[in-house]
């Protein structure tokens, strides 16, 4: 069973480009593109949607309130815009994902993976058991007095500053009271490493390493003398392309 697809956006070019992308996927079916969200939320009330891709930006209605406006049972969305500032506010609203223009297909790959994995289990629900479901894909920091949700896949690393850490994500910093150890801890251990008394690192994230030292969205963290052996390994072993 294929995925049905909604593509809402006022630029042509980016709707072309994304459906150009789509098409190499066999399990998604783009059933029709809407260019403001108003034409989308009324296909959307006579149509059997499962995933939605929405601009932000656009006349008449923007994305944000678009998504505020499905109610009962809405679709799966995924944001596509070249702004980041709303990927808090997205997130908070439940979206599935947020790609930020242009799309790198590496990006998109792993979000079409997480709505195929969540998309069949919520279709085959009655029929797995609960140590079947998928795990969960995100923690919750408390930050400023609020407890706030951050996926693991938009973590970049985290940084110590003695008492406080600091999570650098794909869209926003957060600052917490947690020490490093005590953060790694939660995080799952097939997706993140400690690499330096100060570091802890997404592994997906690393675009290449050099001596000591490994890049992340061109930023250059060290590794310490106690880590590098194991977070060499780990690294090399899980992510292609590495410049050694």
């Amino acid at each position: 069973m294929k995925i049905k697809c909604l593509l809402v956006d006022d630029d042509p070019l980016s709707i072309l480009i994304l459906k150009k992308q789509l098409d190499h996927f066999e399990g998604f079916e783009i059933i029709s593109i809407c260019n403001n969200a108003v034409d989308a939320f009324n296909f959307i009330r006579k149509n059997t949607i499962d995933l939605v891709f929405v601009d932000i930006r656009m006349p008449i209605v923007n994305g944000i309130d678009f998504i505020k406006g499905l109610q009962t049972s809405p679709p799966f969305i995924i944001i596509t815009s070249s702004c980041k500032d709303y990927a808090v506010e997205g997130f908070e609203l439940g979206v599935l994902d947020y790609l930020v223009k242009p799309i790198c297909i590496k990006r998109l790959v792993k979000s079409l993976h997480k709505v195929s994995r969540i998309f069949n289990i919520s279709k085959n629900s009655s029929n797995i058991s609960k140590d079947q479901i998928e795990p969960e894909d995100h923690i919750f920091i408390k930050v400023n007095k609020k407890m706030i949700k951050i996926y693991y896949d938009d973590i970049l690393y985290i940084e110590s500053l003695k008492d406080y850490v600091i999570i650098k994500t794909l869209y926003k910093d957060y600052v917490t009271h947690y020490n490093l150890a005590a953060i790694t801890k939660l995080l799952p251990g097939h997706l993140f490493i400690r690499i330096h008394r100060s570091y802890t690192i997404a592994i997906d994230k690393v675009e290449a390493i050099e001596k000591n030292s490994i890049e992340i969205n061109n930023n250059l963290l060290p590794m310490g003398r106690n880590y590098i052996k194991e977070a060499k390994d780990v690294i090399i072993n899980g992510v292609t392309s590495i410049i050694v």
